[in-house]
């Protein structure tokens, strides 16, 4: 078995010579009355280890509380961006295009109106929201330029080094999700500015776009809601079948043809959403319906692109809502449909 004297022989030189220190060669052998009879060789080309592999439970902790105490001062630093050299300000055109937000979704609950109606709406808290990073027209490639803008802060421990240097440039925390707005050239706005719910109000119409839930493979029945094949009548494992798919002529399937596939995991827009409610306190928006995705997933909101919605925008703060700018807010912002409990249900005169 000349082979396999030529691999110990390689396996012993590796091990001895130290030469290739990403390369782990392990033989075993075995001698019998035949000699050499068995050798066994394993490569491991990638030894990475976890952040805290080599860390006490004690010292994870103390490394996880010292960075969320950094990050709460990088945040706070940020809270006052009118003060540090802001940007040059513009006032709203017809065609202008503000930027979004990127919001947690917290789940479903009622309002009620003035008239007695029930209005389903989702909540979604805008947290931790900074524009993170400017990109003009000439390097988009495009009419417009484009805002790269992160939400919640995320794990500094999971993320690469290129990345991380993008957010010590800026002085931000990471960002659990981050995405892109195009904006008009009179509502471009200065890294590291925070924005809040208050970016919108009350009536005003926006756009949610978030990945909608994965459900798997399905079939017809439940990706598109077939009726499904008889139960008795002659029919033999076909009861959950799409039946036929084409006309026997075509001799091709068409484009679009409903059948079995992957259904959700996609990203999706609810168009013309309505806001009801603004929490100001909280930073919590009261949107109309319902949104793509689960619980505690993270979307992005905008103005509305429907055509009848576009000029709305001419009555909101441009380019955005600013903490200490001189607009001062209610906790509370409500439309003038929406019931307020505050108020008495009945009124006598």
């Amino acid at each position: 078995m000349p082979g396999v004297g030529l691999l110990c022989r390689l396996g012993s030189r590796l091990l001895s010579g130290g030469r290739h220190a990403s390369v782990l060669v392990a033989s075993e052998t075995g001698m019998g009355k035949r000699g050499l009879w068995c050798v066994i060789a394993r490569n491991i080309g990638n030894n990475t280890t976890w952040w805290d592999e080599h860390l006490s439970a004690e010292n994870a902790e103390f490394l996880k509380k010292i960075t969320e105490e950094e990050f709460r001062a990088q945040i706070a630093s940020k809270m006052c961006p009118l003060k540090d050299e802001p940007w040059p300000l513009h006032q709203w055109e017809p065609g202008s295009k503000r930027v979004g937000v990127v919001a947690l979704k917290l789940g479903m609950m009622p309002l009620w109106t003035k008239s007695g109606e029930k209005l389903p709406v989702t909540l979604l808290q805008v947290e931790d929201c900074h524009v993170l990073k400017y990109v003009p027209k000439e390097e988009t490639g495009g009419r417009n330029a484009c805002l790269i803008v992160g939400g919640k802060t995320g794990s500094p421990f999971r993320k690469g080094q290129s990345r991380l240097e993008m957010y010590r440039e800026i002085g931000l925390p990471p960002k659990q999700k981050i995405t892109s707005f195009k904006v008009s050239d009179n509502a471009i706005i200065k890294p590291g500015t925070p924005l809040y719910a208050a970016h919108f109000r009350p009536g005003q119409f926006v756009d949610v776009t978030a990945k909608t839930i994965g459900k798997g493979f399905q079939g017809v029945m439940k990706r598109w809601g077939f009726k499904g094949q008889p139960a008795t009548h002659g029919q033999t494992k076909t009861h959950r079948r799409p039946g036929a798919i084409s006309s026997s002529g075509l001799g091709r399937v068409l484009k679009g043809k409903k059948m079995p596939g992957q259904m959700g995991n996609y990203y999706r827009t609810a168009r013309g959403l309505k806001i009801w409610r603004v929490n100001v306190k909280h930073n919590i928006l009261y949107v109309h319906g319902c949104v793509p995705g689960h619980t505690n997933c993270l979307v992005k909101v905008t103005d509305s692109n429907l055509r009848p919605y576009r000029d709305h925008s001419k009555n909101l703060p441009f380019p955005t809502y600013f903490a200490d700018g001189d607009e001062e807010l209610s906790d509370e912002l409500y439309d003038e449909k929406v019931f307020q409990f505050t108020e008495p249900s009945i009124v006598f005169t």
